[in-house]
């Protein structure tokens, strides 16, 4: 199936909590003045116009990054991200674009690390590659990420944060990140994964979590925030599973969070819970 656009909710509460964790594991990994390399398997287009009829249909981006977008005294780990995404839009007081993640890594990474790019859908990777025109460091490929990551792996940098955030518009999702995951850390155990997933009704989305945990890795950080409860319809929150996560990340995300998810709150029961593994 390939009827999944993005563009419709670009910039919702679970941009926020994906795009947030991004960009607190690319500032650590830059500290180092070694290369990187940056693998998104579901690219879409890597930016999207908020103005455009995708976003305009459902404007999920109101109640997402139109919840943090100019207020101040927000908390200092949110910097990053909301410095990317004020400069995808050219430093202006008017938030009229949001940064896919393609779009966020080019912002944070340095012009010597290297982003690898993959989107099956025609269309939105034909757009993909006109964004990316002219930048040196991305390659877009036209094709099925979760294949196309076994060849990259391992990376000639030794280095790498790759991002795994299919649509799940189909069921077969779920079981392919797991088998996904498990051949990337036979192939490159000392990488880092990030693994998106939304929360819904649903038996596979209420099952994902508990597999992700098994599938592995000896370190690991896993991140939920919910905008609601889970007794309403839709996508009332969703989750970031890191393998080899930055030390500090479970630290920034408990100082950051409270501050997003009271932001962002649809009812009183809205939260975020943080699990780890081998980080202590």
């Amino acid at each position: 199936m390939l009827s999944y656009r993005h563009g419709f909710h670009a910039g919702n509460h679970a941009d926020v909590l994906k795009h947030l964790v991004q960009s607190l594991v690319i500032e650590h990994l830059a500290r180092k003045d070694k290369p990187i390399r940056y693998i998104d398997t579901h690219s879409a287009t890597g930016g999207y116009s908020l103005s455009d009829s995708f976003a305009q249909k459902t404007c999920e981006w109101e109640d997402g990054i139109g919840r943090l977008w100019g207020k101040d005294n927000l908390p200092e780990h949110l910097s990053t991200y909301l410095n990317a995404v004020s400069a995808f839009n050219n430093n202006e007081k008017e938030l009229k674009l949001y940064p896919g993640s393609p779009a966020l890594a080019a912002e944070l990474f340095r012009p010597y690390d290297n982003i690898q790019l993959f989107e099956l859908h025609p269309a939105d990777s034909r757009e993909l590659a006109r964004n990316f025109k002219g930048d040196r460091r991305v390659k877009v490929t036209q094709g099925d990420g979760f294949s196309g990551l076994k060849a990259l792996l391992p990376p000639v940098e030794r280095r790498a944060l790759v991002l795994i955030d299919p649509p799940y518009e189909v069921k077969d999702d779920y079981n392919a990140v797991i088998k996904t995951l498990k051949g990337a850390l036979q192939r490159f155990a000392t990488g880092v994964y990030a693994v998106w997933y939304p929360e819904i009704n649903s038996e596979h989305s209420r099952m994902f979590p508990h597999k992700l945990e098994r599938c592995g890795a000896d370190r690991w950080l896993h991140v939920t925030m919910q905008v609601r409860g889970n007794n309403t319809e839709g996508m009332f929150g969703s989750g970031m599973f890191v393998i080899n996560p930055p030390w500090l990340l479970e630290k920034q995300l408990k100082e950051s969070l409270p501050t997003v998810v009271k932001a962002l709150a649809q009812n009183p029961d809205a939260g975020f819970t943080i699990k780890t593994k081998g980080l202590n």
